[in-house]
């Protein structure tokens, strides 16, 4: 017993040396956190918050009806940031924003804030609870993110550095750091199936999710089209058998703190910083799935960024209704016989494999050539003494990143995107899923209808 409890205690003095390393080498700590009390903390919920005042504090009111026990141990930590050159109505907006979040952590001064009768509503919801809150000012002079850095992916990674720096106490089993947005939602018992989740052996995980319908028609649509379509490759990547099968939405992410620190912490990207999080996450070990909880992202019209929600409604808006399509099956079919021969024949030669590779598909074979990969495979045979351990190079060679880049790649050459009907079909037999009859009632341009009923029944496997 004793050399146990002093193998634990050693383990957990190098878990926080790691910790220590890391805070000092490569973390941003240079702005303060503010709040009342950061003692007996397991789990940190970080929220970049960028002109939200509107949004916020309504999610900040879903996560103060979690269970009161829970709320003690968690913090949630808002980071308001914006960039050195922004305009006076984001600086405005943010002002407003840190002032109200001030008074709740600090509990004080909430009724004299100026606030609409739902905002006022909101806010006394939050100040009766048992939540804890905190605050980062990454938006104030002096304060703010540099031109160069701005963006989500910087303001995450202030807000888990400081979440790293707070947990750094905790043993590894418990120390969970959360990502959420600050236009969703989560139901009541969000934190603690998050905690039970961890119970588990895991690293990561990621929450299951559905978006907010619109009241608008058009918008409505837009978002079904679009979330069909995230499933859609998340189910062709199930049917491939990629470890890289999960969805990558940043209000979805939870990562134990060692995990965090095993992939050098968040990037600063200012779009897709979430999906490369993940990617460098999964190289390490399986993202789990957290299915006994919900988040509610929104339906927002946003440029702010090239990609993601806001920007594919917007597309979409903007486009018209213009068909409904999706990738192509057998794209991922490619994707599933590389990954299979790859698996069969790891001893081979970098050339015998390309060649098994164009036996799949010429086009396949050519994307590899394109990526020299014959030169790749050599070296990571080289560095790997057992085919277990060649096999997981591989995978780390061939990332979620390398596979959308195959994906595309065969789209544009060999299998361009396909009606949604025929590609929803063939991506559910192929991942063994029962497919749906009245996927044949779909016309070219599907109605809403038809697409809410087929979105609905995706969230139940993907």
């Amino acid at each position: 017993m004793k050399r146990s409890k002093a193998g634990r205690s050693k383990r957990f003095m190098n878990h926080k040396s790691s910790i220590d390393q890391y805070l000092k080498r490569y973390a941003d700590l240079s702005r303060p956190l503010q709040s009342d009390d950061s003692r007996n903390l397991d789990m940190v919920v970080v929220i970049p918050a960028y002109v939200e005042k509107d949004h916020l504090f309504s999610t900040l009111a879903s996560v103060a009806k979690n269970d009161p026990e829970r709320l003690d141990h968690t913090m949630v930590v808002c980071v308001v940031n914006n960039k050195v050159d922004s305009d006076t109505e984001t600086r405005r907006n943010n002002h407003e924003t840190i002032r109200l979040l001030h008074a709740l952590a600090f509990h004080e001064g909430i009724a004299e804030i100026p606030a609409s009768k739902e905002q006022k509503q909101l806010i006394q919801e939050i100040a009766d609870s048992r939540i804890r809150l905190g605050y980062i000012d990454a938006s104030s002079q002096g304060f703010e993110i540099p031109i160069k850095e701005g963006g989500v992916g910087m303001a995450r990674k202030i807000g888990m550095d400081r979440a790293l720096n707070l947990l750094k106490d905790v043993s590894r089993p418990k120390a969970v750091m959360v990502c959420l947005d600050a236009d969703t939602l989560v139901e009541k018992n969000y934190l603690s199936a998050i905690r039970d989740h961890y119970h588990r052996k895991t690293h990561a995980a990621v929450i299951d999710y559905a978006h907010r319908m619109p009241e608008e028609p058009p918008l409505r649509r837009a978002i079904c089209a679009y979330e069909i379509y995230l499933r859609a490759y998340v189910l062709g990547l199930e049917a491939a058998r990629s470890p890289y099968a999960y969805h990558a939405i940043g209000s979805t992410m939870t990562v134990l703190a060692d995990a965090y620190l095993a992939v050098r912490g968040m990037n600063r990207r200012p779009a897709g910083e979430d999906f490369y999080f993940l990617n460098k996450l999964a190289k390490q070990a399986k993202i789990s799935r957290i299915s006994t909880t919900r988040v509610y992202p929104s339906a927002r019209i946003s440029r702010r960024v090239p990609f993601g929600t806001g920007a594919a409604i917007h597309q979409s808006v903007v486009d018209g209704p213009d068909g409904f399509y999706l990738y192509d099956p057998r794209a991922f079919e490619v994707v599933a016989h590389w990954i299979e021969q790859t698996d069969q024949f790891l001893p081979e030669s970098g050339n015998q494999i390309l060649g098994r590779a164009g036996s799949i598909h010429f086009e396949l074979e050519r994307f590899l050539r394109e990526r020299d990969f014959v030169k790749t495979w050599e070296k990571i045979s080289q560095n790997s003494s057992t085919e277990n351990n060649l096999r997981r190079q591989f995978h780390i060679w061939f990332d979620g990143f390398e596979t959308l880049k195959l994906i595309n790649h065969l789209t544009r050459t060999a299998y361009p995107k396909i009606e949604a009907r025929r590609a929803l079909g063939g991506l559910l037999s192929a991942a063994g899923r029962q497919v749906p009859t009245n996927l044949d009632q779909w016309g070219t341009d599907p109605t809403e209808d038809q697409l809410l009923d087929a979105l609905t029944f995706l969230r139940t496997i993907t």
